[in-house]
Parts: C-alpha cells; sequence; structure tokens
C-alpha cells in the first residue's frame, strides 16, 4: 500500500487553515463563559494525567458524530454559540479535529498548539479523573 496523504502533509494542511492558541493564550481564555475547553484525549489519558478544569471529553473519534445535529450522537454543546477550545496530548489529533470541526461548520474553534502537555508543563492548573 502506497500512502497518498502522510500525517505529516495531514497536519501541515490542517495548521495552514486553522487557529491555534498558546498555553499562555488559552490560561486567558479558560473560564470564560463564552469558551468551552474540548479534551479529545481518549479516557484512559485523562485518567492517567488529569485534564484542564471543567473541559468536556469528547473522544476524537466521536467528534463528527458528536457535532452533526442530525447524528443520533449528537451532543447540545456544540450547538452552542461558544468559542471551542480542543486539545489532545500534544497537538495533532487537535489540530485535524480542529480542521474537521471548521469543515462541519464550526465557526468558532482553535486548538492548544502544544497541547495538554504545553498546558500542563506551563504550570496552569489541572484536574484529576477518578473512574
Amino acid at each position: 500500500m502506497v500512502v497518498k496523504k502522510g500525517y505529516k502533509q495531514l497536519l501541515e494542511e490542517a495548521n495552514a487553515s486553522i487557529d491555534a492558541v498558546t498555553a499562555a493564550e488559552a490560561i486567558t481564555l479558560h473560564g470564560e463563559t463564552d469558551v468551552v475547553f474540548v479534551d479529545l484525549r481518549d479516557p484512559r489519558e485523562r485518567e492517567r494525567e488529569g485534564t484542564i478544569p471543567n473541559a468536556f471529553s469528547c473522544p476524537r473519534g466521536m467528534l463528527e458524530f458528536w457535532i452533526d445535529p442530525e447524528s443520533p450522537y449528537a451532543k447540545p454543546v456544540f450547538a452552542e454559540d461558544k468559542r471551542f477550545v480542543f486539545f489532545c496530548a500534544s497537538g495533532w489529533r487537535s489540530a485535524l479535529a480542529t480542521r474537521t470541526a471548521q469543515d462541519m461548520g464550526l465557526e468558532k474553534v482553535s486548538h492548544i498548539s502544544g497541547g495538554f502537555t504545553a498546558w500542563r508543563d506551563a504550570g496552569h492548573p489541572v484536574e484529576a479523573i477518578s473512574r
């Protein structure tokens, strides 16, 4: 099998068309009533490392189904007139997810470059996740 478009090209294309915020910029948005932080990591990652306080958990594999209002899995949060700040561990999944969310019609969406790792390493608050 020959890969026609690898992950590096997909990331390059996504990053050229999306808004990224640094961890320093993200902390200024945290707690704003019109901003929703969306944790795209899987539950095991969240349990192991914690999350950004009050982040909405949306495993990356469910994103498209949860955004689409016609999906039986649609989540009302994505229909709200809010800014969405996506994050994953390092910023790769969230970059691709941000591009997908834009393609699906979300207008105010960005992601944290460097992901949760950058957030945590900057000393920003982390909330433990319990089973």
